[in-house]
């Protein structure tokens, strides 16, 4: 059979694109990523986003078989707020989603990908991990099922610290010798002395955490980590803030600023982006702007 494959997201390659094409290539199957107007016999479209066009809107889809499946077709948003719709979200079959991933697909990115831990118990309500993977973190896969030796390593656990056997699994990516990139962030709330010192012993570039709640003041916790970690540059050490849910400017400068006293770096992220208002896009193009954040210390006099 022919196979095509389709996704919405360019910056970063498709995970369950990746195992799929491994599980048809294993059949003798031609798989290739999707081209207009091209007749396949089955072709895959991973929808990550909620705002970007469905293949059927921008594409000619000629094929048998049209699968459909991610984020970004179980997510609707309604009055500006976003519903889970467990009817479409497709997960796929366990023997395709315990293969490697086929990383030919996308020969520019040259790192490993993949899941150890799935499930959050935070239920925050901006984010659809707890609906989608469940409040429970929880192991779903062994290093070796998707790492065979790369440099480099993204981790997308949404948060593997909460899972019972995270010490195993963070001594597992020490071991592999591979720079980890915890793509999705370190909750910082789960941080303890013993789990810092693992996370010494892990190659890292850029550890991510983040700050969201407003009302949640982590201070000491962000405090402990600087005093604990090996990683002492602010460059290397950044914290998602999120704005534009449920915090006041007030509260978003006063986490921005926290977070750059105690030696980290704030980056803004908003949600709804594109209905958010003026000054909170002039926030995030003031923290997020490294040369302009470091000359102009107050958010207040920025002109931008």
């Amino acid at each position: 059979m022919k196979i095509g494959l389709w996704s919405d997201c360019h910056h970063f390659p498709s995970l369950p694109l990746m195992k799929l094409s491994a599980y048809h290539k294993s059949l003798g199957d031609s798989v290739s990523m999707y081209v207009p107007l091209e007749k396949y016999d089955i072709v895959y479209a991973s929808k990550v986003f909620t705002f970007t066009p469905d293949i059927d809107v921008d594409y000619c889809v000629r094929s048998e078989v049209l699968h459909k499946g991610g984020t970004g077709y179980c997510i609707t948003v309604n009055d500006g707020i976003e519903c889970f719709d467990e009817s479409k979200n497709i997960p796929l079959s366990d023997d395709i989603e315990h293969i490697c991933p086929d990383y030919s697909l996308y020969p520019k990115f040259k790192f490993a990908a993949g899941f150890l831990t799935r499930g959050c118990p935070r239920n925050c309500g901006f984010c659809v991990v707890g609906k989608k993977e469940g409040k429970c973190s929880r192991q779903v896969a062994e290093l070796s099922e998707f790492w065979s030796g790369q440099k480099m390593i993204k981790l997308l656990d949404p948060n593997i610290l909460a899972c019972n056997n995270h010490e195993q699994l963070l001594q597992d990516l020490a071991n592999s010798g591979a720079r980890v990139d915890f793509t999705q962030g370190v909750d910082i709330r789960l941080t303890t002395p013993d789990n810092i010192k693992l996370l010494n012993a892990v190659k890292t570039t850029i550890m991510h955490f983040a700050w969201d709640n407003p009302k949640e003041d982590l201070t000491e916790h962000f405090k402990r980590f600087a005093e604990l970690s090996t990683i002492k540059s602010e460059r290397n050490k950044a914290v998602y803030v999120l704005v534009n849910f449920n915090s006041t400017l007030d509260e978003d400068l006063y986490r921005i600023y926290t977070l750059r006293d105690l030696g980290y770096t704030p980056y803004v992220m908003i949600y709804q982006k594109e209905t958010a208002p003026r000054e909170v896009r002039r926030l995030q193009r003031w923290c997020n702007c490294r040369w302009i954040f470091r000359s102009c210390l107050d958010f207040r006099g920025y002109k931008g």
